[in-house]
């Protein structure tokens, strides 16, 4: 049967798309053109990793690695607001660690509900209410809503524990963590019994602590042979490692000191994350566990090279899981180890607030000319004008407009002229692999200026309504000018101006 226990997996997140501004106009009996009424869109929800301290592995997410939040809903007339979409948040276990796809720790998940946002949403797009200025009486257009982030990250589940219970197969590991503590891991008389790291709670004396036994390792773990390297990261964060050497053991070719230099030298080949670690695996604290010690070939094995192991400078017990024998002895050891270890580390102070205003002059943007083998082009780089043109709707000349105006007051265009733009240049503004291209025209007028300044209404100067008085004065007006108009034209032709015209001879040679 396959294993639950998923370490690592690659997740897929999508946070939700902002939902669109709507552009609208007040409509009323009585009161043509009320105004601008579009309200704006929601803002699209996040995507969230919160510590579960009842999530212990991350298989969720290696069957479904596709997690995409709620989109944020369109704005409508009335002034009435799209709702935000609902955030998305994804329960992961203790100790996981977030890394993007360059490989770079991006979190470290420790503590119960601590959380972190992996993939922001898209901000909703203003309706033209939110638009509309002493300038701008009646926009005719609206924002759209932008979209949320999408990436590829990669969650590796690295075991918070004091105490790491390394060696070969079928050492003994899973039967100390069973004795020493109320865990019930899976043992049996065959290598690679344990799949997956045991995490057990030691309470000894007035000290509690933290231990787990990781998967045998072999020669060749540090380069993945075996399980060794799908679990060596679970020692990342222990700060005593334990040593459990098999004197039972009846493999040719092996002996505690055999198994000492192999799994010492293991360790010494794994390079853990400096940033999760503290001190190189090969710094951290070890002591030596000589188990079996109930059979009596073990035992007097165990004896005979306890005094070379000391030599070395490392503490030894002898034991025996199955016996009960020396547990105490080592549980109070352990318990001093992993103390004095907790009195080295740095209390964490609480990270001070700096705030670092922009400069003055910091346009927030770049103006870069790049040589192609079709010409020169010039790319402008900057969050504000790259989220400018994701919120504009190019099928609205005035939107265009707006955009000109925002750019132009940017300084983009001035950078253009600086850099050597001239008119007809090709400028890119937006991501590198999906920008929008232009035609650069600095005074080029849109569709929306040439019926006035933009950003105003006609029809909204006109305040006065016609009397019905008014319009019948208007209408026989217009029709006496043109009772006017017939008599004269019958004047003039009985008077002999027109005349008509004689027929045009056409040579047929």
């Amino acid at each position: 049967m396959a294993t639950q226990f998923v370490d690592r997996v690659v997740l897929q997140v999508v946070a939700g798309n902002g939902g669109h501004g709507v552009a609208s106009v007040h409509r009323e009996k009585f009161k043509p053109l009320g105004g601008p009424d579009g309200g704006n869109g929601g803002r699209g929800g996040d995507v969230v990793l919160e510590v579960d301290p009842q999530s212990t592995t991350l298989l969720d997410y290696h069957r479904s690695p596709h997690r995409k939040a709620t989109n944020g809903k369109p704005g409508a007339g009335d002034e009435r607001n799209g709702a935000d979409g609902d955030d998305l948040v994804l329960p992961v276990p203790e100790g996981t660690v977030v890394k993007d796809g360059s490989g770079e720790i991006v979190a470290d998940l420790v503590g119960a509900g601590t959380r972190f946002v992996i993939a922001q949403g898209g901000r909703g797009g203003l309706g033209n209410k939110a638009l509309a200025s002493a300038r701008r009486i009646a926009p005719g257009f609206a924002l759209l809503g932008e979209p949320g982030d999408e990436l590829d990250v990669v969650l590796e589940l690295k075991t918070l524990a004091d105490v790491a219970l390394i060696g070969f197969p079928s050492a003994g590991k899973s039967s100390l963590v069973s004795v020493m503590s109320a865990a019930k891991p899976k043992i049996a008389d065959y290598p690679f019994t344990t799949l997956v790291p045991n995490l057990g709670v030691v309470t000894a004396g007035s000290e509690r602590y933290t231990i787990a036994d990781v998967p045998g390792l072999i020669p060749g773990a540090s380069q993945g042979k075996g399980l060794g390297l799908e679990f060596l990261r679970h020692v990342e964060r222990c700060s005593v490692l334990v040593h459990v050497i098999d004197c039972a053991t009846l493999e040719p070719g092996r002996d505690p000191m055999t198994d000492l230099d192999v799994i010492e030298h293991e360790l010494s080949e794994y390079v853990p994350d400096a940033s999760l670690g503290g001190k190189p695996l090969s710094e951290r604290t070890r002591i030596v566990v000589l188990n079996k010690a109930d059979v009596p070939d073990a035992r007097e094995l165990a004896e005979m090279v306890r005094p070379d192991l000391e030599a070395k400078g490392l503490e030894v017990h002898i034991v025996s899981a199955v016996a009960h024998q020396g547990l105490k002895e080592l549980s109070f050891a352990l318990a001093g180890h992993v103390a004095t270890a907790r009195a080295e580390v740095e209390v964490a102070t609480p990270a001070r607030i700096v705030l670092r205003p922009k400069a003055v002059d910091d346009s927030g943007f770049e103006v870069r000319r790049e040589h192609t083998s079709d010409g020169d082009i010039f790319r402008v780089v900057g969050e504000r004008p790259t989220r400018w043109i994701r919120q504009t709707d190019f099928a609205n000349d005035e939107a265009v407009g707006y955009l000109a105006d925002r750019l132009n007051r940017l300084g983009v265009e001035d950078a253009l002229f600086k850099a050597g733009a001239v008119a007809g240049s090709t400028v890119l503004i937006g991501p590198v692999d999906n920008a929008v291209v232009f035609d650069w025209e600095p005074t080029m007028a849109t569709g929306a200026e040439l019926l006035g300044a933009r950003g105003t209404d006609l029809r909204l100067d006109e305040q006065h309504r016609p009397t019905r008085a008014e319009r019948r004065d208007e209408f026989h007006s217009r029709k006496d000018g043109q009772r006017e108009a017939r008599e004269s034209l019958q004047a003039e032709r009985e008077a002999g101006i027109w005349t008509e015209r004689p027929p045009v001879e056409v040579d047929e040679d």
